[in-house]
């Protein structure tokens, strides 16, 4: 599972500390994000009851459900993975040896800053299909609770104070089974795979904070699932006899992808965080910077950007973020220069093939809608950006009718009154509207 887990640890710490990395941040005051498992007894007092596939809901479980073409007699390894929160704490040493809290701890170079931190957490299952085809079968596991101490002295040696890291136990439940799927002109041993993941957890009270419920939560959880002499099925891009039977998986804030490398269907990883079939970490990716969506060039570069003393704030905020100024600022030019893009999509061009009658345009009401069209927009009120709204009635210039991968068609417009409507065209940047969603106009009416 080694290629998949790079994509898996880069789902593990995902939002986890956000640039500039630094406790005074307002984004890193609201973290933890993605994939958390709350204790069951919170989540009903919260009403935390969603059943989607999002993973960016807070819930007591989780569960994945995908399809396995192996013998009955196949063994699955399943593993478990989550972040476990851990308090950090700082404390000044008093006269009397006593230990007082305290907001931050200084010496000399170094500053400690009391904040979250996490550690991460791995349980591994193994079980065959024989085994869970009958009856589910429950694997119950706790990442454990514990308390680290460490002591911090001043420039001369002398006692200054400690950073202590707390751990509370997080206990949780894996509850695996598995069913066999007649799949019309399809394979004969397919079965839909379920794992279900809950949080066991009991000692959150109902009215605790979010903070307090966190510590006995999974935090980013996720599966991975591997079958050596078995071939899991795409939930993207299923066969055609598979398309039924993919339809009924239900996935509860997580979805299945293939995780190995192309072509291979042994490995896939159920995430919080939607994914495409065989995922991979950019080649020229030094290392996690742990941003949504994080172009690792811009961020590095921001990074150095910042000031001696935001510097230090982050280094004693957390080590990851620590280890990121380090590798940051040790980043030779060579690699700095692979950050500033790769294009993966080059191809030689077949030769081209006349355009078929009509193409770029599309019938609207009866009117022929192509480029250089003028529309009135109505934006559907339902399933769409609300930024769409504030068009509703706004006339706009069709730049291209485009079709996307399901075949669907979308007019790219620029809207007439807007100031940059010269300059979008010019980089490219349109608004995108169905054909449902515009009236035609003739040349002059209404024009602005």
């Amino acid at each position: 599972m080694e290629y998949a887990r790079k994509v898996a640890d880069a789902i593990l710490y995902e939002g986890y500390l956000l640039y500039p990395y630094r406790r005074s941040s307002g984004k890193n005051r609201v973290r933890w994000q993605f994939g958390v498992i709350v204790p069951p007894g919170w989540a009903e007092a919260q009403g935390l009851a969603d059943t989607s596939v999002a993973g960016s809901v807070e819930a007591p479980w989780q569960q994945t459900e995908c399809l396995l073409k192996a013998s009955p007699d196949e063994t699955v390894i399943c593993q478990v993975r989550f972040l476990q929160l851990q308090l950090k704490s700082v404390e000044e040493r008093l006269a009397d040896g006593s230990y007082r809290l305290v907001d931050s701890l200084s010496s000399g170079a170094r500053l400690e800053l009391g904040f979250d931190e996490a550690q991460p957490q791995e349980f591994d299952l193994r079980f065959s299909l024989r085994d869970v085809l009958d009856e589910p079968h429950e694997f119950g596991f706790q990442a454990p609770g514990g308390l680290d101490t460490e002591q911090v002295a001043d420039e001369d040696g002398r006692p200054l104070g400690r950073v202590r890291r707390r751990r509370h136990p997080v206990p949780a439940t894996v509850t695996v089974s598995a069913a066999r799927v007649d799949a019309d002109d399809g394979p004969r041993d397919v079965y839909r795979l379920r794992v279900h993941v809950a949080n066991a957890g009991a000692v959150t009270p109902p009215g605790a904070a979010r903070d307090e419920a966190l510590a006995e939560s999974l935090i980013a959880c996720h599966v991975l699932l591997g079958a050596d002499g078995g071939a899991f099925v795409s939930a993207l891009d299923p066969p055609g006899w598979a398309g039924a039977a993919v339809e009924e998986c239900a996935n509860v804030h997580t979805f299945p992808v293939l995780a190995g490398p192309p072509g291979d269907e042994h490995v896939v990883l159920s995430s919080p965080i939607l994914l495409y079939d065989h995922p991979r970490v950019a080649p020229e990716s030094p290392g996690d910077l742990h941003d949504a969506t994080e172009i690792d060039e811009i961020l590095s570069l921001r990074t150095l950007t910042l000031t001696d003393a935001e510097k230090r704030e982050a280094r004693a905020t957390d080590p990851r973020a620590a280890e990121i100024l380090d590798r940051t600022e040790s980043m030779p030019p060579e690699v700095f220069a692979r950050l500033h893009g790769a294009v993966r999509s080059l191809r030689p061009m077949p030769d081209a093939a006349p355009e078929p009658p009509g193409d770029g345009v599309v019938v609207v009401a009866g009117v022929p809608v192509g480029r250089g069209s003028r529309v009135r927009l109505r934006p559907r009120r339902r399933g769409v950006d609300p930024q769409d709204r504030f068009l509703d009635g706004r006339t706009a210039q069709v730049e291209a009718v485009l079709t996307d991968v399901d075949d669907a068609t979308h007019l790219a417009v620029t809207v007439e009154d807007d100031p940059a409507a010269d300059l979008n065209r010019w980089y490219g940047r349109f608004r995108y509207f169905s054909p449902a969603e515009v009236e035609p106009l003739s040349a002059e009416a209404d024009r602005p």
